[in-house]
């Protein structure tokens, strides 16, 4: 499940994580899993990045996959934005 950045038309990256948290008000929190070459032993390793993200209508729920791309900072932690849910979670 290993995304890689994506460019949008605009410039800015766009990745596609799971949702770890829903918990705050128009905020989600999502986990980002990229596949790194170890420099030394040229095997892959799994790196996750959480980021939280702008959810305007609270849509998006814990375990969905969604796509999110990068913003204006929103608040202090925040300057990432959801685009569209990929999947939901069953």
């Amino acid at each position: 499940m290993a995304e890689q950045a994506v460019k949008a038309k605009s410039g800015k990256k766009e990745f596609v994580g799971i949702v770890k948290s829903d918990k705050m008000d128009k905020t989600i929190v999502v986990s980002i899993e990229t596949l790194a070459l170890h420099p030394l032993y040229k095997k892959y390793v799994k790196r996750v990045k959480k980021v939280k993200a702008h959810d305007e209508t609270n849509d998006a729920k814990t375990g969905d996959r969604v796509r999110v791309i990068e913003c204006r900072p929103i608040s202090k932690e925040k300057c990432w934005k959801l685009v569209e849910i990929l999947d939901r979670a069953k």
